[in-house]
């Protein structure tokens, strides 16, 4: 793991001098992979990394386990409360769209949790802006390959130091790494609403991904179910499609 550790903070460093930026961030959200991150960058850059907190409707023991990633990695941070304008801008479309006679109640929550997403993702690159900064994405292989992140949300980053991982390497990394105990066994959730639990809305657990990543024999029905979620996100990886002129 050390190894590994070092390799990583390495590509990170050289991430910065080639790309000429000052420094890394991350925005932490009370998580294992997100604590992972904001360990490796304050290793990679320990005078110019820093964790933004954005909480919102966020609860308190989410906060308390985003403190705890702050402290125990001694990263610099700051909080931005989104609360406010995450309802804000959401009951703004909903008016227009409920002028115009076209609002669908049914995708209410999707709608809102990706616009927490991006506007998460909008609030690091501003900051990211100031600082002179590279925004670090927090994905693991098993999100990368279901595609279980937000297209310009979390999906929004410049680079992404632990996506080839899976879920219970970057479970071992944060043991390795000191990350409080309370984010290393906590349920993983993407705080997308309240009570969100990450598996239970892919109806699939990590390990049963991270099994299928290393080639390991699972059910039939669950193999369906990857294989499916890798196919119906491979938009969400690839390039942007674009029309070429043929002269």
């Amino acid at each position: 793991m050390k190894q590994e550790v070092d390799e990583i903070v390495s590509w990170l460093q050289t991430q910065v001098e080639k790309t000429g930026v000052n420094g890394l961030m991350v925005g932490i959200s009370g998580g294992i992979d997100s604590a992972v991150v904001a360990a490796l960058i304050k290793r990679a850059c320990p005078d110019h990394s820093l964790g933004v907190i954005m909480p919102i409707n966020t609860s308190d023991a989410t906060m308390q386990d985003a403190k705890a990633v702050t402290d125990a990695t001694g990263i610099d941070y700051m909080t931005i409360d989104l609360t406010e304008v995450h309802a804000s801008m959401y009951q703004m479309i909903k008016t227009q769209l409920e002028n115009k006679h076209v609002y669908e109640e049914q995708n209410t929550q999707l709608a809102q949790a990706n616009l927490r997403a991006r506007l998460r993702m909008s609030t690091l690159y501003t900051i990211a802006t100031n600082y002179n900064y590279l925004v670090v994405g927090t994905d693991n292989a098993a999100e990368w390959y279901t595609g279980y992140f937000t297209k310009y949300g979390d999906g929004g980053v410049d680079i992404l130091p632990i996506v080839e991982f899976t879920k219970g390497e970057v479970r071992k990394m944060a043991a390795y790494l000191d990350i409080p105990s309370s984010v290393r066994t906590k349920q993983p959730s993407a705080d997308l609403w309240e009570g969100q639990s990450d598996e239970q809305e892919m109806g699939i657990s990590y390990a049963t991904i991270d099994a299928y990543l290393k080639g390991k024999a699972i059910p039939k029905e669950d193999q369906e179910k990857i294989e499916a979620m890798h196919k119906r996100s491979a938009h969400k990886r690839e390039a942007l499609p674009h029309f070429s002129r043929k002269n």
